[in-house]
Formats: structure tokens, C-alpha cells, sequence
């Protein structure tokens, strides 16, 4: 519970920011390092509300108060233990996640919840400073095989879990390097891929097996052969086929799907070299309010855009909790991230009518939805953050009526399987295929559920893989 009294004395306080003339000039995380003292300051604001919402807010159920209270008392070794029991990878859920936890914590009913994505953070960070083993093994082999596709958070939950109850595992991705949206998709002033690399490592000390450019389907390795070559086979192919703006223009150079931006972008990073799609000198348009909008702002800053301005077409969020949106629940809230404190321009209730240009996109069409006031405005880069439409099944064979809901997702039995799958070597799904586009902290929640339902099916019923959950209670 923290210091009995510690809510009461100590304000939320997270870590500094860098400034942001500073951070701009490069693409490492923006936080300045916070001193153990303060975290546990921040530990000892957990107060003993009797029953912790903020586990029912967390999709893992992570023991929230209890690593609070180790984290105050500074038994770090302990903490690390109670959040690796539940978060396979909490140093990347202490970075990306939204932390639904935090809209839970129950002194957020009066005051500022506790700084928990920040706390598990510190956790973790501290458990890989003090040597400690974050992926778990067995010490019994138990000869099973499977095959995971997809190494994103889901998959790599999954194949985690699994390889912890003593199978092997072999992990399948399409791209050239393992980690999906995480290695891609999310920038790396949010996420250096050194953390990445650095888990994969222990994953891989572990006995997992990484394949990269490793395509299912199509002209790679089909579905059945790996039902051939496998005790059972895990989709984790995420929800990838993007939600475009169908309007005149839309064909233009320079409108790009916001995921198209960003992974040549962590590219060009990576290989320290210019994007193949630059922001440099550019009136820079995102279409789309959510974190991958945000996502886009940071990128096109440190690209050194002209302007940017991100728009949406919904109405402002409200800056307080509505009335309508009581806690525990996860508000829709007016949200400004460091993202948005380095500049840009944001335009809400602004629906996109067309694009203009030669071949080449010069001008965006826009109108608000209110006053229904047209304007025109320059634009040399459209960047489309409106989401997801679900997995990319074709190359599988697998999009059909009987393997797809009216969601286009995977549709899953209450054990994670493909009811319609032929063959003696059943076929499980996980993560956004199934759920639909999501957060992290779902993704790695239904990939250790999936993991579990693999186990039983295998005859692991004496592991300690925690009892799968169905997936539509999941999700709804």
C-alpha cells in the first residue's frame, strides 16, 4: 500500500523532460533519468483503497499495489518479481501503454492517480541493472513444438510464455528483424531499439528460435506445412491493412499511410541515413488525433518540417471527465503529449474533403464540421493516422466466411483456436488479428491467454501458465 500516508503528502511528480531544443536534435528517448528516491516517493502515493481498481484497469492484472509498496521500501529484486509474474514485458508497456491502470487508481478520484506505467518502468530497468533473469525457463523439456507467427507484442508474449513451460519455440516474421510495430512502427524517441534487442537476447538465450524474412503463405513457407512441421501453430499477425480516406487526391504523391511514414522513417534510424519518405522543409499534414498521429508530429519535428498541423475530425475532448464517462473507466480526455509540447498545429472537427496537386500533392481541402467553413491549405506530405480494417489473410488462404467475423478479425473459439482450420495440428490466434486494432498491454495479455490454451492442448496441465481467458470476454 505504499506509505499509509503518502498520498497525502506527496504531489505526482514523473521524470523531466528533456528540453525540447535539446531532444530535437536527436531520436533517443526524452526522459531525463529519475533518482531512486523520487520513485519511491512516488511508490509511497499508493494508498490502501481496500480494493485496487487499478488491477481490474490493467488487461494483465498486474499486482499493482503490491510492487507500489516494494518499490517504496526499495526491495527491487522483489518488485521485479510480482511484475514478471503477470507483464512479460513491462520495459516496453512502461513506455508505450496508455496505462488504463492509472485512469483506475482510485486516488485519481480526488486528486493525480499514481505514476504506475512510470513505476513499472523503473521495475524492470532496475531488474536488467541487477542481473536478474527476466525470461523464465523450465527446467523440464517437454519435446512439444510451435510455431509462432508474428513477432510483435502478441507473438513474442506467447512464445514467451510458452517457452517457459519448457516447448520450443520457433517465432516466424515476414519483416528482416524481429518485432513488428515495435521495431518499426513505434519511433525510436519512444521506444530505442536497443531496448528491443536487448530483450530478444534474453528471449533468444532462453532457447527461443527467430526466423526474419520469413513470409507464410504466398511464395514462403504455406500454413499447412507448418501444421506439418509444428505440435501447433499461433497467428500473432497483428491488424496491418490500413484505414485510408477515400476522397479525390487520395492517389497523389505524398499521401502515405501513417505506418508507411514510420517505418521508413525507424529505417532511415537505424541505418543512419535520410527517410525515403523526409519531412524536411515540408508543410506537413496527419490526419488522425490518436497516438500514432502523435507519433508522426515527433518524427516530422526531428525531420525538420516547415509546419505540421494534426487534425481530426472529431470534436475537442473535453479537458476534465465528463459525467459520462465516470472512473474507473478510461475517459476520452483532451491529451497532450511531449509530442505535441515540441509544436505543430492541432484542428479538431475538421473533416478532409480532397487533395490537390500535379501528380504531386499541393494542397489538402478541408471543412469544419461545425460552421461548415471551406478552407484550403498547403500540403507537401498527408500522413494517414485513422487506424486499422484488421490482418492481412489473403496470403494465408484464410479470408473466408468461416474464418473471419463481421469485424474482419480472426474468429477464435473460447480456447484461442481456428474452429475451421483443417488438419490434425490445430491453428490458435492472438492480438489485434482477433481483438482488432488495440494496445500493447492487450496484445500481451491475449498472447500469454493463447499461450496458456496451447499449453493445455499439449498436456502442460501441471505448468504454471496462468488458466487461459476466452477471448470475447477479452475483449468486450
Amino acid at each position: 500500500m505504499g506509505k499509509p500516508t503518502g498520498f497525502l503528502e506527496f504531489d505526482r511528480r514523473g521524470p523531466t523532460l528533456r528540453p525540447v531544443r535539446v531532444r530535437l536534435r536527436d531520436w533517443r528517448e526524452v526522459y531525463e533519468v529519475q533518482e531512486d528516491e523520487a520513485v519511491q516517493v512516488q511508490g509511497a502515493r499508493c494508498m490502501d483503497c481496500g480494493i485496487p481498481f487499478c488491477m481490474q484497469g490493467c488487461p494483465l492484472g498486474n499486482r499493482i499495489p503490491v510492487f507500489n509498496d516494494l518499490v517504496y521500501r526499495g526491495r527491487w529484486d522483489e518488485a521485479a518479481e510480482q511484475l514478471l509474474d503477470t507483464n512479460n514485458f513491462p520495459e516496453f508497456t512502461g513506455r508505450l501503454c496508455p496505462a488504463p491502470c492509472e485512469s483506475a487508481c482510485v486516488l485519481g478520484i480526488g486528486a493525480d492517480p499514481v505514476t504506475i506505467e512510470r513505476l513499472e518502468y523503473e521495475v524492470i530497468e532496475h531488474a536488467y541493472a541487477r542481473g536478474i533473469n527476466v525470461q523464465r525457463t523450465s527446467s523440464i523439456e517437454s519435446g512439444r513444438r510451435v510455431a509462432v507467427v508474428g513477432s510483435g507484442p502478441a507473438g513474442l508474449a506467447a512464445a514467451a510464455q510458452l517457452r517457459s513451460a519448457g516447448h520450443h519455440v520457433d517465432v516466424f516474421e515476414r519483416a528482416d528483424a524481429i518485432g513488428g510495430l515495435l521495431r518499426y512502427g513505434i519511433p525510436e524517441f519512444k521506444l530505442e531499439k536497443k531496448v528491443l534487442d536487448r530483450r530478444l537476447e534474453a528471449m533468444s538465450d532462453a532457447g527461443i528460435v527467430f526466423h526474419t524474412s520469413a513470409t507464410i503463405g504466398d511464395n514462403g513457407t504455406s500454413l499447412s506445412q507448418l501444421q506439418a512441421d509444428f505440435d501447433a501453430v499461433v497467428l500473432a499477425i497483428g491488424s496491418t491493412r490500413p484505414r485510408m480516406i477515400p476522397v479525390s487526391g487520395s492517389e497523389l504523391t505524398g499521401v502515405y499511410p501513417a505506418m508507411t511514414y514510420l517505418e521508413a522513417a525507424n529505417r532511415a534510424v537505424h541505418e543512419d541515413r535520410e527517410s525515403s519518405i523526409d519531412a524536411a522543409g515540408q508543410n506537413v499534414i496527419i490526419l488522425g488525433g490518436g497516438d500514432t498521429g502523435a507519433d508522426c508530429l515527433g518524427t516530422a519535428h526531428r525531420q525538420g518540417a516547415a509546419t505540421v498541423t494534426q487534425i481530426e475530425i472529431l470534436d475537442e475532448p473535453p479537458h476534465e471527465r465528463p459525467t459520462d464517462q465516470p472512473w474507473p473507466t478510461t475517459a476520452r480526455l483532451f491529451k497532450v503529449t511531449f509530442a505535441h509540447e515540441e509544436g505543430g498545429e492541432r484542428r479538431f472537427a475538421t473533416e478532409t474533403l480532397e487533395f490537390h496537386g500535379d501528380g504531386r500533392l499541393r494542397e489538402i481541402v478541408l471543412r469544419d464540421t461545425h460552421s461548415s467553413e471551406v478552407v484550403t491549405a498547403p500540403a507537401d506530405l498527408v500522413l494517414i493516422a485513422a487506424g486499422f480494417v484488421g490482418p492481412e489473410l489473403d496470403a494465408l488462404g484464410l479470408n473466408t466466411p468461416d474464418f473471419v467475423t463481421a469485424r474482419a478479425t480472426l474468429a477464435v473459439t473460447g480456447q484461442w483456436r481456428l474452429a475451421a482450420m483443417s488438419g490434425e495440428t490445430p491453428v490458435f490466434a492472438c492480438g489485434d488479428a482477433v481483438r482488432g486494432q488495440s494496445l500493447i498491454v492487450w496484445a500481451i495479455a491475449e498472447g500469454r491467454s493463447a499461450a496458456s490454451a496451447v499449453d493445455g492442448y499439449l498436456g502442460g496441465e501441471s505448468s504454471a501458465l496462468p488458466a487461459p481467458v476466452e477471448p470475447y470476454s477479452l475483449s468486450w
